[in-house]
């Protein structure tokens, strides 16, 4: 068959007739009456919980005397922000105020031979939408349509998914991210450990970063206990070939050779083993699988180790021992971005071994058992019905213990490569640029390119936008109502969110939008109700309060109905695994073939003259969803290079001085980047922050500004449990005129 391709739009090039551009932070309609309506209006404030990264804190939202938005705040009763937001939360004003936002719905068209979009009224993009799918199910059926999600918008396509027949959506949250770690932690205690993660910080003795950069990553709680925990003398230790803000915290910064970083978690088994420093009473109780993992670590001794990582063996158990020291309240911290070489849920299985024998799972200063509120479901809404086939039937024999939707696999199944007699047609994506978040940008678009329809839904033209067939403009989360946040912690909590503000523009928010939808397909009775706020209504009711109640509150604090943070001495727990105990050998993955116990993998490393690219996180962006932002940018417009002074000598470079990038592909970077010449990067690596480098131009503040660690990225090492694409095998070298591309005809 014939497929469509689709040529990459770029939005700032349409005659967007009859859209108004307002000052940031000023109605957008204005008529001889304002100034006397805006005098009318008193300062408000409304509650909120911040859409910014997955964090999800609870905040207030505050419009001044005129009714303009004005400030966003954290919430004095969230644990989850204890009143305090990150530079993005507050500066989530600057997602409302964007010019640069998408303003109507759009159609792609070709006039004169020349693709393009024109704008629609909703009625049309909506219609043209429900035709596509419902010829799409019937020609293929409905497990042929795919969502891609991000965020709480992504729950309303989700069920309307469902509500159409299909099961296969997927986030990049979990295979491009915490997927290795959650399936690590559920074979080994029964439970994965979800978001926020549940780690006692505040009164931890010892907390041990290995992949995780509290204060660059922000996770804000996280980073207000940890402040906490140095107040109070903890000790920290972290592992990083990079000089972070948390290691400048630390009492030990381990400046380790990447990929390695298994080879140093082994060596401190052995060391906690070996030397009888892990908690014996613990783990009798408790675990199974000691004397196969005594018996299987003995060569993993810290001078094996000091071959692997560059870290000294007396450092090695000088920091074995501190963990030791400070158990049972010590944290091996499990990380959040932790899909790094392909072996990554064996990674994440040796730091939940480490906090197993060190006895911090389930106690105070170590791994807490977590509570969350539940609601109850809106009345009235049919059961789903039940599809032919779901995303793990497309590759049966592949990733056997993937909990999730796997990005990738939907990704391949709609690639012109895909040789199963399962296949996905159509894409809805909400509130992810893919094009920035999945590795190997030229398969993702071959994949778009191969599929019938496209359907992208987002608060702004970001790269994925211009390989639509359709673009709806989704309001931001200052603008709508949503699901409650039933956010997971030490006590189980409630957070509201209600529009401060109109929707500017033309845009929508994603509930209305589904509801919309399903009405065209004749799925409306999984959509009963006018306006979200019923389902708040009906849910707060049956929690013992109301939609206006909370409207004043904001956040609901529910009592923990039983005594269970962290286990009591001697109290019998049972563990969902398969042996009723903390796994050390996984009878899991040993039944699927895969090790029982975590074992060391060399990997490679860079040729003569390339350096390992290493990518991560800026306190003021996430990802690369804010670096637009008219209030964030101003604090990091661009990203940087840093590059080690013994390499920038070799190479002659000087600060701030342009270069382009190469990958071990032939990959060359689309746009420059200057280089910061510093000594907290190792020699053999270079780093940036994630999110830059943006090739849409309507992007008026991020458009070519830094470069794109995405793009580099071509070689991908898939973890086999899961199926989650390791990313840190990429290798760049420096080129110090702009390269010339030949222009290729389409």
């Amino acid at each position: 068959m014939k497929t469509t391709r689709r040529e990459f739009i770029k939005i700032s090039s349409l005659g967007l007739g009859g859209i108004m551009l307002s000052s940031p932070l000023l109605s957008l309609f204005k008529d001889d009456d304002e100034e006397k309506r805006n005098d009318e209006i008193t300062s408000k404030r409304y509650p909120n919980y911040c859409e910014v990264c997955f964090w999800n804190c609870a905040a207030w939202v505050y419009t001044n005397e005129k009714g303009e938005l004005w400030k966003i705040i954290g919430h004095e009763d969230d644990p989850n922000c204890n009143g305090r937001l990150c530079p993005r939360g507050t500066g989530g004003v600057g997602m409302y105020s964007d010019d640069d936002r998408l303003k109507k719905p759009l159609i792609r068209v070709e006039e004169n031979g020349i693709q393009t979009y024109r704008e629609a009224e909703w009625d049309e993009a909506l219609d043209l939408i429900a035709e596509k799918l419902s010829g799409i199910k019937e020609k293929y059926g409905a497990e042929s349509v795919a969502v891609f999600n991000h965020g709480s918008s992504g729950k309303h396509f989700t069920n309307f998914l469902q509500a159409f027949g299909s099961t296969n959506f997927a986030g990049p949250a979990y295979a491009q991210c915490k997927g290795p770690r959650e399936e690590a932690f559920e074979v080994t205690f029964g439970h994965a450990l979800h978001s926020p993660e549940p780690l006692d910080i505040r009164d931890t003795k010892c907390l041990v970063l290995i992949g995780s950069h509290l204060g660059e990553n922000m996770h804000n709680g996280q980073v207000q206990e940890m402040s906490d925990a140095i107040d109070n003398g903890a000790t920290i230790i972290t592992v990083d070939p990079r000089f972070s803000t948390a290691a400048s915290k630390s009492k030990y910064w381990l400046a380790i050779k990447p990929a390695t970083d298994l080879a140093l978690l082994l060596a401190w088994i052995n060391v906690i083993i070996e030397d009888e420093l892990y908690d014996k009473n613990y783990v009798e109780k408790y675990t199974s699988g000691f004397d196969l993992l005594k018996e299987h670590i003995k060569s993993y001794t810290p001078e094996w180790a000091y071959g692997k990582t560059t870290i000294k063996p007396d450092i090695i158990r000088a920091t074995a021992k501190e963990m030791a020291n400070a158990s049972p309240a010590v944290i091996v911290h499990p990380g959040r971005h932790t899909t790094w070489y392909g072996d990554d849920t064996q990674r994440l299985r040796a730091v939940a071994i480490l906090n197993a024998l060190l006895g911090s799972y389930g106690k105070r200063g170590g791994i807490y058992i977590p509570d969350t509120a539940s609601v109850y479901k809106f009345p009235g809404i049919p059961a789903f019905p039940k599809p032919s086939w779901s995303w793990n039937d497309i590759y049966p024999e592949k990733y056997p213990l993937a909990s999730l939707g796997v990005t990738n696999v939907l990704v391949d199944a709609s690639h012109p490569d895909n040789t199963s007699d399962k296949s996905i047609k159509a894409w809805i994506v909400i509130g992810t640029n893919l094009i920035a978040t999945m590795p190997n940008i030229a398969r993702t678009v071959e994949a778009i390119q191969n599929t019938e329809f496209v359907v992208v839904i987002d608060t702004m033209p970001a790269e994925i936008t211009g390989y639509a067939d359709v673009v709806l403009p989704e309001c931001t989360y200052l603008e709508r109502y949503d699901d409650l946040r039933l956010a997971q912690g030490r006590i189980p909590t409630v957070a509201l969110r209600v529009p401060a503000m109109e929707p500017r523009f033309d845009s929508k928010p994603a509930w209305w939008m589904a509801k919309q939808l399903a009405n065209r397909l004749n799925l409306g009775d999984y959509f009963p109700y006018e306006d979200y706020s019923e389902v708040l209504e009906y849910q707060l009711e049956k929690l013992g309060t109301s939609l206006d109640e909370m409207k004043t509150k904001g956040v609901l604090v529910l009592d923990r109905p039983y005594d269970d943070l962290y286990y009591k001495d001697d109290e019998e727990i049972e563990f969902h695994t398969n042996t009723g105990k903390i796994e050390l050998f996984s009878t899991s993955l040993a039944a699927y073939g895969f090790d029982g116990l975590p074992k060391y993998t060399e990997h490679a490393q860079p040729p003569a003259g390339f350096f390992r690219l290493i990518y991560g996180r800026a306190p003021m962006h996430t990802f690369s969803r804010t670096t637009n932002n008219p209030n964030l940018c101003d604090l990091q417009d661009e990203n940087k290079l840093w590059v080690n002074p013994k390499i920038a000598d070799q190479w002659g470079f000087t600060a701030d001085q342009e270069i382009w990038l190469q990958n071990q592909d032939g990959i060359v970077s689309s746009f420059p980047i200057k280089i910061r010449i510093t000594e907290r990067i190792r020699w053999d690596s270079v780093y940036m922050t994630h999110g830059f480098g943006h090739q849409s131009d309507k992007l008026t503040r991020a458009f070519a500004r830094g470069l794109s660690d995405t793009e580099m990225i071509t070689k991908i090492m898939i973890d086999p449990v899961n199926g989650n694409t390791g990313m840190r095998g990429n290798f760049v070298t420096f080129l110090t005129e702009k390269p010339i591309k030949e222009e290729v005809e389409s």
